[in-house]
């Protein structure tokens, strides 16, 4: 699956009867690549033995609580560096002259010993050993190379190994040639015989994202050890007709700290739609420069062991049925490798491996775009997993287990997942035409428009169990249009959500005169995003609204709903038909740059993006006069002019003339000043905060019984780890007499407490369904903290607020009716909690000292629309 880990809540809730799947018994099947590869490297046993461990169901649960009881405290370091990362052009036609071929031998500088490193008491590879291992592995011959593909959060380096056949300087460029005639001209790859003949398999191996789940990288350390000696005629074979890419560590940081997550406290395996962090965008890079056609997601721990495809369901901007077709026929392979190692639940405690798709009925989808394995089928992976290896080292049994118990769990994960890597090269050695063919298809059906192709028996052969269930499809639009000039809702949101969509391959057009477009007039420098190009499900899947599915299945694993197009405050509008020969337009390889400053006078900044946001900080910083309007805008005096030139240059935000009118005249505005935020929050709010440049100091229910000085801070923001009844006497008080002289902001249902504790809001705090998620319509007040907000939010596990008492104002409510544009929110089983009962109320309310949010504007530093509405908020309260 995507996302595994048997970490989430939903896992354990078995669905109704009505809806749950039904399968075909399970099939009696050996994959043919067996037993082309029986005695070869790839697929040789290794058997051990071990007590019986039964399986284990633990872990994450919910946004915020994998971490620790208490609130993120991840260090601002770590922000700064995820949000200056730059990005490693891995492909061979970005390289520096002169050219190069394979092998890209480097002696890599060894890491400090740090005998701290988590993986050291599972008898496992610390971090620090890696470069001395793979400097070693660089010596054994000419079939291994190491390249440096980033930096994590916390600063370390994520090492990408290649294995493959020596290529010469021009050999390696006609590789690239080969794998830009696949994407950018599929129709004539496919009749190319040379590429047919030479084409090197691209198979990607990505281990160890959950820094917690640490035995990918040691089976990925073996088996590149095994390549590069090896001498049979099939590894000699795999590797003339393959290129081999091993991301090591994926997430360093946590692999030295034993946690799930980076430094930054951010799940990687949900980032990829937006790519917040440094170790996302590296493997982003990776798919778009090395186009994997296979790849791998190593994680754990499921027993037995989960390999993908995975239950309904499927999101519908794949080209599902060739996903399908080879994820499910390698699946097999993988299961019997896996199987064959010998281990038993008598006898070791490793149950035998499981194929979702087959075996379960729902709950292991693959429907949002976050996982890695989802990720890469938008940029042509067409057999790509995960690997739920058997049995678990982390959390509590990392704690309490023996030493010597956690090295034998430790190596039969370590043989599970060599054993299942090893599956796949032999999936990818004998099935390398029609790897490719498929991989050429995705980008064919893409670039010309074509249908997608249903699931079915018929459609996809060989895999059993297909149902009505299983088909998932959508209706691309011709094209979308990000508008410039007045259309358009503010242009730095534009420029930043093009600026995304580049940095993920997808094609991009700036008009350069005026258009129509489906009866409707557009500006000359609007962006068009033509669907008719080999990623459109990439391009799609980010902004199209998504679809409500919470008819489709009971439970979902993670997020059902997420929208580019609404939530990240830029206008997008979806061309449905038609053609589009009368736009005259040329493909921008970046955005237009928006940044200005009036050349006279006092100036206003608009304060509708993350970026205006953090500019004005960075004014209040330097100590600055700043009034903010009633319209929520910022005034900025002329005397700062060339202070906010540099702001316009770094942030790419636009400081207008400010127009005196009767009504500034009259009422000036506030006065703001620096604010500095004590932040009781998920990680991913913690992230956000310091993107916005406020200044933030973590603090949870045990910071504040510790002793904290309340002076040192302006206001509270509270969504997680942080609980009234849970402080002191001592500590109550103060914090009491703190929220009564300065502020709250509170999220959810753990900042709804804290108000109702302090007495605050006089309002009913009302919690929807806890499974709930996804984009929902609102309507805003257009009062200071939601003017110019978009009119689409993002909810997870959703709160509403009835019963509101005296000065109490509604700053957003849900649209009437049912609010849900696209995601996965029922009823609770007595009918209360479900969208309908959320429609009309108040989503987000305030007064003198406090503001709650019942929606999520900081998710996982995705909604970036809705940034503003806590950014305001924090410096009004305070």
């Amino acid at each position: 699956m995507p996302h595994p880990c048997p970490t989430h809540p939903y896992r354990s809730q078995a669905p109704p009867p009505e809806v749950r799947r039904v399968r075909l018994p399970r099939p009696v099947l050996i994959a043919t690549v067996l037993t082309a590869a029986t005695g070869s490297l790839l697929l040789a046993p290794h058997s051990a033995t071990a007590d019986r461990e039964p399986p284990v169901r633990e872990g994450a649960g919910r946004e915020g609580t994998d971490q620790s009881p208490g609130a993120a405290r991840a260090p601002a370091n770590a922000a700064r560096n995820a949000l200056t990362s730059p990005v490693t052009d891995l492909s061979d036609s970005g390289l520096a002259a002169p050219r190069r071929g394979y092998p890209r031998e480097q002696v890599l500088s060894p890491d400090p010993e740090n005998p701290a490193d988590k993986s050291i008491k599972l008898g496992l590879t610390p971090y620090h050993a890696i470069a001395p291992k793979l400097n070693a592995l660089q010596r054994l011959g000419d079939r291994v190379s190491v390249e440096v593909a980033g930096r994590s959060a916390g600063g370390h380096r994520l090492y990408l190994v290649t294995a493959t056949a020596p290529e010469s300087a021009r050999q390696s460029l006609d590789q690239e040639r080969m794998r830009e005639l696949i994407e950018n001209a599929p129709q004539a790859a496919a009749k190319d015989p040379a590429l047919k003949a030479s084409y090197k398999t691209p198979v990607f191996f990505n281990n160890n994202i959950h820094g917690n789940e640490w035995e990918g990288t040691d089976a990925a350390l073996r088996l590149i050890e095994r390549l590069a000696s090896a001498k049979d005629a099939q590894t000699t074979d795999l590797l003339a007709h393959s290129r081999l890419y091993f991301n090591i560590t994926a997430n360093p940081d946590g692999r030295i700290a034993g946690t799930r997550a980076n430094a930054n406290g951010f799940d990687l395996n949900r980032d990829f739609i937006t790519a917040s962090q440094p170790e996302a965008r590296a493997i982003r890079q990776i798919a778009i420069d090395k186009q994997p056609a296979v790849m791998l997601d190593l994680h754990g721990y499921v027993n037995g062991t989960l390999i993908e495809p995975t239950t309904p369901p499927h999101g519908e901007n794949y080209e599902y049925d060739l996903f399908l077709k080879n994820t499910y026929a390698n699946a097999l392979g993988m299961e019997a490798a896996v199987n064959g190692l010998g281990y038993t639940p008598a006898k070791d405690g490793v149950e035998p491996a499981q194929i979702p798709f087959r075996d379960q009925q729902e709950g292991w989808d693959d429907w949002p775009p976050i996982f890695t394995p989802q990720y890469q089928a938008f940029h042509g992976a067409v057999a790509a997993h995960t690997v739920e290896i058997p049995l678990t080292v982390n959390n509590s049994e990392y704690d309490t287990l023996p030493v010597a118990e956690l090295r034998r769990r430790s190596a039969i994960n370590v043989d599970v997942a060599d054993a299942a890597m090893r599956a796949t090269l032999a999936y990818a050695r004998t099935h390398r035409a029609s790897i490719i063919a498929d991989q050429i298809e995705v980008f064919r059906r893409g670039a010309t428009g074509a249908a997608q192709v249903p699931v079915s028996a018929e459609t996809v052969p060989g895999v059993p169990g297909i149902g009505p269930e299983d088909v998932y499809t959508t209706d691309f639009p011709r094209a979308y249009v990000i508008p410039a000039g007045g259309a358009q809702r503010s242009a730095t949101a534009a420029a930043r959500l093009v600026d995304h969509l580049l940095a993920g391959d997808v094609r991009v057009t700036r008009a350069t005169r005026d258009f129509r477009l489906a009866g409707r007039s557009y500006a000359k420098g609007s962006y068009v995003v033509d669907l008719h190009q080999p990623k459109r499900g990439l391009a799609n899947v980010m902004l199209a609204d998504g679809r409500d599915i919470s008819d489709k299945v009971s439970v979902m694993y993670d997020i059902s709903g997420w929208s580019l197009g609404r939530l990240w405050g830029a206008t997008v509008v979806p061309v449905r038909s038609g053609g589009l020969s009368a736009v005259a337009a040329g493909r921008v390889e970046a955005a237009a740059r928006v940044g200005y400053v009036a050349p006279r006078g006092d100036l206003r900044l608009r304060l509708d993006t993350p970026q205006e946001i953090a500019a004005l900080n960075s004014l209040l910083e330097q100590g600055v006069s700043v009034r903010q309007l009633a319209d929520g805008s910022a005034v900025v005096p002329g005397s700062a002019r060339a202070r906010a030139a540099a702001l316009a240059r770094t942030y790419d935000v636009a400081f207008d003339a400010s127009r005196e009118t009767s009504e500034t005249k009259s009422s000036p505005g506030t006065p703001l000043h620096r604010v500095r935020v004590a932040a009781a929050v998920t990680p991913g709010e913690l992230f956000a905060l310091r993107e916005m440049n406020f200044d933030v100091v973590p603090v949870s229910t045990a910071v504040l019984n510790a002793g904290f000085d309340w002076s040192a801070v302006d206001v509270l923001f509270v969504s997680s780890g942080l609980d009234h009844a849970g402080l002191s006497g001592g500590a109550q008080a103060a914090l009491d007499a703190f929220l009564h002289t300065h502020g709250l902001v509170g999220r959810g249902a753990v900042g709804a407490a804290l108000n109702s504790a302090a007495g605050l809001l006089a309002v009913r705090p009302v919690e929807g369904n806890g499974d709930a998620n996804g984009v929902v319509r609102v309507v805003n007040s257009g009062g200071p903290l939601t003017a110019n907000a978009p009119d689409h939010g993002f909810v997870y596990a959703p709160v509403w607020f009835t019963d509101l008492g005296p000065g109490v104002r509604v700053e957003q409510a849900y649209a009437p009716g049912d609010p849900l544009v696209s995601g996965h929110w029922r009823p609770l089983a007595d009918g209360t909690g479900g969208p309908t009962a959320a429609g009309g109320q108040a989503a987000v309310v305030s007064g003198p000292h406090a503001v709650l949010f019942g929606t999520e504007p900081l998710f996982r530093d995705h909604p970036k629309g809705e940034f503003p509405q806590v950014g305001r908020a924090l410096l009004t309260v305070s």
